[in-house]
């Protein structure tokens, strides 16, 4: 028996506290690996920028790699931050996956910069930038399937190749762009949660049938740490949150542990802690049970999860639980 719907992976690439960068990279690849083995359906990555923490900021060059190392998973952003680059560079980008890797290649498009005000200046964007969301959407699309809306300009390797996009969003912004698009909605509810059930029900309400997508597709994401006993997996749990405090309120500056564990209890600790609402911890069981609720609750076509288990093996455990319990249960 399989689950009732998908799951794939969202891996950030993370580097944890004083980890070469080479050596985060590595695990990513060996989990991808697996993850392909294992039968997880897409492996997304997301740009970043700026921060320490996160290595996946050259996104399409990261996938490229992650190509070359599986052969059914499907492939990903989640997301390219459109409004930081040119269209047409996006299209020959993944165009140039879709020739590599086929079918398998997906492209996830948020409008947020994915970094703070100073990284975004750095970049050559302004906050005004997102506001050509929509029209940068459609560019890009029209790129993708050949039909460009600039005369005369293509992208080559990108023309004709159809690479499916998916609106990401943790807003009614992008569930009704998604719908009236007709495209596949994703939303960002592992740090995000407060419209995750509105924005579900709008993107599903005013969903407009297109050449893409003939009904709603809805995605939603959610953080998972599990472990074969409950005390291991609260265990995870506790090391989880410091790590996103180190992460979130660290930029900048290294935090020692004691530093961590007073921001921990701090307004803004807080308040980074609540992102995580969504979040299965637990035992394969238990796990199951909270995922098999927040998909019916939402009525998720699939569900993208965030491995959160920390160093490397526990990792990979985490993705055999998964796999044993969740995907083929």
């Amino acid at each position: 028996m399989t689950a009732p719907y998908p799951v794939s992976i969202l891996d950030l690439a993370t580097v944890r506290h004083g980890q070469p960068i080479a050596e985060s990279l590595q695990e990513s690849t060996e989990l991808a690996v697996l993850a392909d083995e294992l039968g997880f359906h897409r492996l997304w990555f997301a740009e970043h920028h700026n921060m320490e923490t996160i290595a996946s900021s050259a996104t399409a060059v990261l996938l490229a790699h992650m190509g070359a190392h599986t052969h059914n998973i499907r492939l990903g952003a989640g997301g390219i931050m459109l409004p930081n680059h040119a269209p047409l560079i996006i299209a020959e980008q993944f165009g140039t996956l879709r020739e590599l890797y086929g079918d398998r290649v997906d492209l996830g498009l948020g409008r947020a910069p994915g970094t703070d005000q100073k990284t975004l200046m750095a970049l050559r964007r302004t906050n005004q930038s997102a506001d050509r969301f929509p029209s940068d959407v459609l560019e890009l699309q029209s790129y993708l399937q050949g039909e460009s809306r600039i005369p005369g300009i293509n992208a080559y390797p990108g023309s004709g190749t159809n690479v499916p996009l998916i609106i990401l969003g943790s807003s009614h912004f992008g569930a009704q762009l998604a719908a009236q698009l007709g495209l596949t909605y994703s939303f960002a509810s592992h740090f995000a949660p407060q419209m995750l059930e509105s924005a579900a029900a709008l993107y599903r309400s005013e969903f407009s049938p297109s050449n893409d997508l003939a009904k709603p597709y809805f995605i939603a994401a959610a953080n998972v740490i599990v472990a074969e006993t409950e005390d291991h997996a609260q265990h995870m749990w506790e090391r989880a949150k410091r790590a996103r405090i180190r992460t979130m309120l660290g930029r900048g500056r290294h935090l020692s542990d004691e530093e961590v564990e007073q921001l921990v209890h701090s307004a803004p600790g807080q308040q980074v802690l609540q992102m995580l609402e969504m979040t299965a911890v637990g035992t394969p069981d238990q796990v199951r049970e909270w995922l098999d609720d927040f998909a019916a609750r939402v009525s998720a076509d699939e569900l993208i999860i965030t491995n959160m288990a920390g160093p490397l093996e526990d990792r990979k455990q985490a993705l055999q639980l998964v796999s044993d319990h969740i995907i083929h249960r």
